[in-house]
């Protein structure tokens, strides 16, 4: 009995260098020759309208870029130059910026504000500035708590807690600092604390239920009804949309999203309550 023996076909040079030997029998060298030139002219030309597509690509988006900045309000451009700088400098506390770290960045202005991929560049063109800075940190600290008032101060406190909680354990060194900024930025105590416990609660919850009410609203369980109308009534005037309309329609949207949550905590918890 033959045996059977595998034959390899020929790959994708072999078929080349097949069909050229067909040319050069067909036609002699001066058809091989023409037909070289035209697929490697037809090649070249191929690259070339990659390579300007890909310029006229990344220049439409720079320009889109320049033109949403110059569209926007000088106090919402600084807003976000300062947010981005000082996040920045606080994911590099540990030499190294994370891709999670960044995607807190990111993510804020893709899902809250609702950014398109242009506004997106240029974000990410500033958190590249940022990281190459070297802006000293409490400078940037001092001019964002002298140009923006209690609320932002408080989105930009939100934030920083975001960018090290990305990490499963968060080294005391950085909680500190954490802590130091709030002081200096002004903040409250109580909302320090609030923002504080509310991501060292997931730290030492490996599941947490999905949004708490009584952690929505920063009070501990159990407390009495007149301490959680108390809490309602002090987020509902520090998240009140009105407060950040002068940054622009993207934050006072973030605001409105936020007092969705805390009014529906407050409702929550009214029912549990027996208050109505």
């Amino acid at each position: 009995m033959r045996s059977y023996t595998y034959r390899a076909q020929p790959g994708c040079g072999g078929c080349l260098l097949i069909f050229l030997l067909l040319l050069l029998l067909a036609g002699g060298a001066p058809l091989l020759f023409r037909v070289m030139g035209v697929l490697f002219f037809g090649s070249f030309f191929f690259l070339l309208l990659l390579v300007g597509a890909g310029w006229w690509l990344t220049r439409r988006l720079r320009r889109q870029v320049r033109d949403f900045e110059r569209s926007q309000a000088e106090a919402h451009n600084r807003f976000v130059e300062l947010l981005i700088h000082i996040l920045t400098r606080v994911a590099q506390i540990d030499g190294t910026i994370t891709r999670e770290e960044s995607e807190i960045m990111v993510g804020f202005f893709r899902d809250h504000l609702r950014y398109s991929p242009g506004q997106l560049q240029w974000v990410r063109e500033l958190m590249g500035q940022a990281a190459g800075s070297g802006a000293d940190l409490q400078l940037l600290l001092g001019e964002f708590k002298d140009r923006f008032a209690y609320e932002p101060r408080l989105i930009l406190l939100e934030l920083i807690y975001q960018v090290l909680f990305t990490k499963p354990v968060v080294p005391e060194p950085e909680l500190r600092l954490a802590r130091e900024i709030g002081s200096f930025l002004d903040l409250s105590a109580y909302d320090r604390q609030r923002i504080e416990s509310r991501y060292t609660m997931r730290q030492r919850q490996a599941a947490i239920r999905e949004e708490d009410p009584y952690r929505v609203l920063g009070v501990e369980p159990g407390a009495d009804f007149d301490r959680i109308k108390a809490a309602y009534r002090q987020l509902s005037q520090q998240y009140h949309p009105d407060k950040v309309a002068h940054l622009g329609e993207e934050f006072r949207k973030v605001a409105e999203e936020k007092m969705k949550e805390i009014n529906q905590a407050y409702q929550t918890l009214k029912k549990r309550y027996g208050q109505g």
